[in-house]
C-alpha cells in the first residue's frame, strides 16, 4: 500500500466538504440511509466523512482493522465494487464481527481512487432494509467516486505547494537556517538540494542551522536528500548543526542510524545552535 497520504484526515478539507455535499443526493438516488467515504490506513479502515439521514449508522471516524471490513471486500475485487442484498446472509459478509454491530442489510461500495489510480478508499452506502442496486446504482456511485478523486488530489497539492518552497532564514553573516516541513518528494529533493548549495556559495554561509522539527518521515526512513545535503555542505566548507530532531524521529534512528553515521552536530532547538556558533538569543524585553 502507498504512504503517500501524509495528510492527517481533518486536512482533506475540500474532499470532506464535496462529499457532504453530494451524500444527500447519493441517498435519495439510491434511496439508502446512510453514505461514507473511507480512507485506507496501514492496518484500518476509517470513516472520513459520513451521512445518516434518519438513524446514524456509520458516524465519522469510525474505524475497522482492515481484513474485516467490507472494504476490503470492495478492494480486492477486480470491478471495484461489492454489493449486497442483505450483509447478514451474504457467505462473504456474514461472519464478519462489523456486520452484527452495524446491524445493516443493503450495501453497496467502490472502490475510491486518486486521479492517478492509487487506492485511496471507498465510497459506500447502506440501509437497515433490504437492497437492490441495479448496474445503473453502481455505475452512478462511481461517478461519484471519480468527482471526489480529483478532490483528493486538490487537498494534496494544496498541502503540498506551501511546503515546495526553500524557506532559507538569515541569522548574521555567514549563519542561516533552512527549515524543512512536510514531506519531501523526488521533485522537491532535488530543489532543496540545489538551492541550498548554491545559497552557501553565494553568501559564503560557514554555518547551516537545519531545523526538521516539521519534517514528515515516511516509512521510517530519514531523508536521503538531507544525508546528501550535510555531506556536501560540508565538502563546500559549511558546518551544519540539525535541530528538531523529535522524539519519534530519534527513536527510528536509534535502529537505523542514518543521523548518527554523518559527521554534524544535533541540538535540541535553535538556541542551543546558536550558542553552539558562538551566538547567544536576549530578550529584549527584560
Amino acid at each position: 500500500m502507498s504512504n503517500r497520504y501524509n495528510l492527517a484526515s481533518s486536512e482533506f478539507h475540500s474532499l470532506r466538504t464535496a462529499s457532504k455535499k453530494l451524500f444527500k443526493i447519493i441517498s435519495k438516488r439510491l434511496n439508502v440511509n446512510t453514505a461514507y467515504v473511507t480512507r485506507r490506513g496501514k492496518t484500518t479502515m476509517t470513516v472520513l466523512s459520513s451521512y445518516n439521514d434518519k438513524e446514524e449508522i456509520i458516524p465519522e471516524g469510525y474505524s475497522v482493522e482492515y481484513g474485516g471490513t467490507y472494504c476490503r471486500l470492495i478492494i480486492s475485487n477486480q470491478e471495484d465494487k461489492m454489493s449486497t442484498t442483505d450483509l447478514t446472509k451474504d457467505v462473504l459478509t456474514r461472519d464478519l464481527d462489523v456486520t452484527p454491530q452495524l446491524n445493516v442489510k443493503g450495501f453497496l461500495g467502490v472502490t475510491l481512487r486518486d486521479p492517478s489510480g492509487q487506492v485511496f478508499g471507498t465510497l459506500c452506502v447502506m440501509d437497515k432494509e433490504e437492497k437492490d442496486f441495479s448496474d445503473d446504482d453502481v455505475e452512478f456511485l462511481k461517478s461519484m467516486a471519480d468527482v471526489l478523486s480529483h478532490l483528493i488530489e486538490l487537498d494534496e497539492t494544496k498541502y503540498n505547494m506551501g511546503l515546495l518552497n526553500v524557506p532559507i532564514i538569515p541569522i548574521t553573516n555567514g549563519v542561516s537556517i533552512l527549515t524543512i516541513q512536510g514531506i519531501i518528494d523526488d521533485y522537491r529533493a532535488e530543489k532543496i538540494l540545489r538551492d541550498v548549495l548554491n545559497y552557501g556559495a553565494q553568501y559564503e554561509i560557514d554555518y547551516f542551522i537545519i531545523d526538521v522539527s516539521g519534517l514528515a518521515i515516511l516509512d521510517n526512513d530519514f531523508p536521503q536528500v538531507l544525508i546528501d545535503l550535510v555531506q556536501s555542505l560540508q565538502l563546500m566548507g559549511i558546518e551544519t548543526i540539525i535541530t528538531g530532531i523529535s522524539p519519534q524521529l530519534a527513536k527510528n534512528e536509534v535502529n537505523n542510524t542514518q543521523l548518527l553515521h554523518l559527521n554534524t552536530k544535533t541540538v535540541f532547538n535553535l538556541e542551543a545552535a546558536m550558542k553552539y556558533i558562538g551566538f547567544s538569543l536576549i530578550d529584549n524585553n527584560k
